[in-house]
């Protein structure tokens, strides 16, 4: 694991592993989670870990503090004024875009607990993870024409394909925040929960989840990805191929046992293995 459960509150990533949930908490809250260089490091190395043991059913991310997540952090050497003219596509090339790509190719679902304001980066880092909830006093907020920057982390992507095109250019064009209410009506999150129930709520669901078929959560995963750019006859032919391989997986051999006998599935003990 990128950090051992319990490490100290001078991490700027706090990690904890419990029943099957990894829990990510972003933790720079006198800067509200800016990314910075050793945040987005961080981050990366923990989601490469998720991939990799089976330990980790899921993941649940949110931020420390008042805030989700600032986006990036303009005091940062990687991108202050002060050491001249930074060159930020460097930065995506190296750490924002292999942290996005790492999340949506993640074999198992992410969930997101946003805390508080979500700006820039942030709100794309958010936008990323496959179920996000967020609290009713939270806000989302594609900051980037403030400073005369392109949206990045996948906003571009990601964004528009969540509440349509006229929207999604209005709000980055504009850079006017959103309110978490406002956001699940459009369909950007999927529910907006009182500030007071927002982790019990996306605990629930991560624990739900890390209780379910993983393997067929990353097949899903790999649909759902393929699906923006397949034709329907691509579509089905992608459908046909991924329900071969969750066919022969343990997943669904229990599920059927325990359809058949009346049960409770125990996807745990499966472990999903083809």
């Amino acid at each position: 694991m990128a950090a051992e459960a319990g490490a100290s509150d001078q991490s700027v990533l706090l990690e904890s592993l419990e029943v099957g949930v990894l829990t990510l908490t972003l933790n720079r809250p006198e800067r509200m989670n800016a990314f910075n260089i050793p945040l987005q490091e961080a981050l990366g190395r923990a989601f490469q870990w998720a991939s990799a043991d089976d330990d980790c059913r899921v993941v649940l991310l949110t931020g420390a503090g008042k805030g989700f997540c600032a986006g990036a952090d303009l005091s940062d050497r990687a991108v202050a004024l002060a050491v001249g003219r930074p060159d930020l596509g460097e930065s995506l090339d190296k750490r924002y875009n292999p942290l996005i790509r790492g999340m949506r190719s993640l074999p198992k679902p992410i969930v997101c607990a946003v805390n508080g304001a979500a700006a820039g980066a942030g709100a794309n880092l958010a936008l990323a993870c496959d179920i996000v909830l967020a609290a009713k006093s939270a806000k989302f907020l594609q900051a980037f024409a403030r400073i005369g920057l392109v949206p990045d982390a996948g906003g571009t992507w990601i964004l528009p394909r969540l509440v349509g095109d006229a929207r999604a250019r209005a709000l980055m064009l504009l850079a006017d925040p959103i309110g978490a209410e406002e956001a699940a009506a459009w369909g950007m999150i999927y529910r907006a929960v009182d500030d007071d129930q927002l982790m019990g709520q996306a605990r629930e669901i991560a624990e739900r989840l890390a209780a379910g078929p993983t393997r067929a959560y990353g097949l899903m995963k790999r649909a759902f990805a393929a699906s923006f750019v397949n034709s329907l006859d691509a579509q089905l032919d992608l459908e046909r191929d991924l329900q071969r391989e969750a066919g022969r997986a343990d997943d669904f051999a229990e599920g059927v046992r325990a359809f058949l006998e009346k049960r409770q599935a125990n996807f745990s003990t499966a472990r999903g293995r083809a």
